[in-house]
């Protein structure tokens, strides 16, 4: 009786919460959770060496209220509330901000591409964060064996790379152990910190936001930098709202509120009370809390353990936000595999992996510190927040029907906060920060370029499509001869006739006993329920048209599929089904409202993007690809 009751009731229940709350710990909080190990050192060492002992609460100040009004203020409080179906992220807020508009309705208006830029921002900051986070952590070990620091860039490049390589296997084996560990590094960096306030207690001043204003003020020729290094602590933000999703907005605010935020905020204040009397450990002042030897030496390690886990958790993040941006056409397709057959949200995709391995390995070379690299860091990651912002404005308005004097307050508030934190980054433009924004314009291109493509395809081929009374007569025509089995015509449009369909029968005459028009869908939510998944209707003479819907984070499951349609009463054999695919050829020189350069780069995208019957997860051997050479 006592275990039914165990089962069935509340100890169960706080058993399931608790785990979910420390598996929130291991993938959101990651990057958030590793900043201590160089952002109050950049804060302090953006001010001349005499001052910086005496800056120390100001700066302390201002890390305590970029966390209070950026992470518990905007993120947790506001931008968490708008939800597309429980999930969050930049995507969610674009598919929110089209109100009851069709997505497909609503055009790459200037809009659009502020949030892609977002979007695309964050694909730079999945490239720097393993290599900023693995670097910070690996560089300890100067302060533990002096002789290793030149060969801290070689350590960090042999970390990433085994991490990288790692990803092929999946996230399961490991997944288990990121949130104890994470759990462990929040408390023991806790603990050093409280040691410090403790011996200390006078750094408590700097919770009065006066201490940062008046920094700032009587250094104006340095306030740039500094609020530049600020920005530091708050980079993982977004990873909140992001990975919404995956453990729900009460789970990640526990997380942050009993774990995360008291973790960073001693940890940040013990640094602060060290810096206080020891001025010249500024340059080690994370590593420096704990004793030389193997105290120290422990830290390190688990300091490299949380840091591979908050790289794990952006790269995870990154194959997420891909795989959305290919479900809603933002982006060509590519392969992707599940590596856990329990849950479709843990992914690889080998094309990222390789591009973000080299791109983190290639800038530990070129930058060689993390000191060097924090110059790079803090662009992506405000124009990202700034992004956020103006698309929750924007749902806010549309979705909700808020009125303006609730909206702009509020947003105005948000605004100014990263619009200061946007400008103190810009100086950091030619030290490094044209990486991200390369990375962004680049990855900008691509999905713009790939979605006005698809559109103009779209319209071309779709524009003046047989009606379903007239296939229903071809269907029936004395001229055309019905053989044994099943077609299945893949048609971009849920109407009309696919021009697969057309060139089959003007070729050769035929069709089959039963023509199934099928038509993916994805739709502007998440996840679409299983019940809204499939839609069957015939047509008559044996044709029937299908429609699947699939959320932006789902990949979509075509011979499943089929499996459902059979089992709807459509009377077709599996085994027996040719799949046909329009296989576009495209040529430039048209009149489609691309620029010249846009044609060829869509050209040379559609040539390398992975083939639609790969990425549907079909039988190779049952697969017809008809060619249809369209002009630009």
């Amino acid at each position: 009786m006592v275990g039914l009751m165990q089962k069935n009731g509340q100890p169960v229940k706080a058993a399931a919460s608790a785990a979910l709350t420390l598996g929130a710990l291991g993938v959101v909080f990651g990057d958030i959770g590793t900043s201590p190990l160089y952002a109050l050192r950049e804060c302090l060492n953006a001010l001349p060496a005499g001052d910086r002992s005496a800056a120390t609460l100001g700066a302390l100040s201002l890390v305590t209220w970029a966390l209070l009004l950026v992470v518990c203020v905007k993120y947790l409080a506001v931008v968490m509330k708008a939800d597309n179906r429980g999930e969050g992220g930049i995507f969610a807020l674009l598919a929110l901000s089209h109100g009851e508009r069709n997505r497909k309705d609503s055009g790459v208006g200037a809009f659009t591409i502020v949030v892609l830029f977002g979007a695309a921002l964050l694909y730079g900051d999945g490239v720097i964060t393993p290599a900023i986070s693995v670097l910070g952590a690996v560089e300890g070990l100067k302060s533990y064996a002096p002789g290793l620091a030149s060969s801290i860039p070689a350590i960090t490049c042999v970390i990433l790379g085994a991490l990288f390589l790692f990803q092929a296997k999946g996230t399961k084996t490991i997944g288990g152990v990121f949130g104890p560990v994470m759990l462990v590094w929040f408390v023991v960096i806790g603990l050093i910190g409280l040691w410090h306030v403790i011996e200390r207690p006078t750094v408590l001043f700097a919770l009065n936001p006066m201490h940062g204003v008046t920094l700032l003020i009587t250094h104006p020729g340095h306030a740039t930098a500094i609020l530049g290094a600020v920005v530091l602590v708050i980079t993982g933000a977004e990873a909140l709202y992001a990975d919404m999703g995956h453990f729900g907005r009460s789970t990640i605010m526990k997380a942050w509120y009993y774990a995360a935020f008291p973790g960073l905020l001693l940890n940040y204040f013990g640094q602060g009370a060290h810096a206080l009397d020891h001025p010249e450990q500024i340059n080690e002042l994370f590593f420096a809390l704990v004793p030389a030897g193997l105290p120290r030496l422990l830290l390190i390690g688990l300091s490299i353990a949380a840091a591979v886990i908050a790289s794990q958790a952006l790269i995870s993040g990154t194959y997420s936000l891909t795989r959305q941006a290919i479900q809603l056409g933002y982006f060509p397709r590519l392969k992707v595999l599940y590596t856990n057959p329990d849950l479709a949200g843990q992914i690889y995709l080998p094309l990222v992996n390789a591009a973000l391995a080299f791109g983190s390995i290639y800038i530990v070379l070129m930058f060689r510190s993390s000191e060097n690299l924090a110059a790079a860091y803090g662009v992506a990651v405000t124009g990202t927040m700034l992004v956020t912002t103006l698309a929750f404005w924007k749902v806010a308005r549309v979705r909700w029907h808020w009125s303006l004097w609730k909206i702009i307050p509020l947003g105005s508030l948000f605004l100014a906060v990263e619009a200061v934190f946007l400008g103190s980054n810009i100086h950091k433009f030619y030290d490094g920060g044209w990486l991200p924004i390369l990375i962004g314009l680049l990855l900008l291109a691509i999905m713009h370029t790939w979605k006005r493509g698809k559109s103009e395809i779209f319209r071309r081929v779709y524009a003046n499509e047989i009606t379903e009374d007239e296939l229903s007569a071809i269907a029936c025509s004395e001229h055309i001869t019905r053989v044994r089995g099943t077609g299945v015509f893949m048609a971009g449009n849920p109407h009309g006739t696919p021009l697969v369909l057309l060139h089959h029968v003007k070729a050769n005459k035929v069709l089959h006993e039963t023509v199934i028009l099928l038509s993916i869908l994805t739709e502007d939510v998440p996840v679409v329920p299983e019940a809204e998944r499939l839609t069957v209707s015939e047509i008559g003479h044996g044709v029937w048209r299908v429609i699947g819907r699939y959320g932006y984070m789902e990949s979509p499951d075509v011979s499943a599929l089929m499996e459902r349609v059979r089992d709807s009463g459509v009377p077709t054999k599996l085994n027996e089904a040719t799949y046909y695919f329009n296989r576009e050829m495209i040529i430039t020189g048209g009149e489609a409202r691309m620029w010249e350069w846009q044609k060829r780069f869509y050209s040379l995208l559609s040539r390398n993007a992975r083939p639609v019957r790969d990425y549907y997860r079909l039988p190779p051997m049952q697969i017809i690809e008809v060619g249809l050479p369209i002009q630009l």
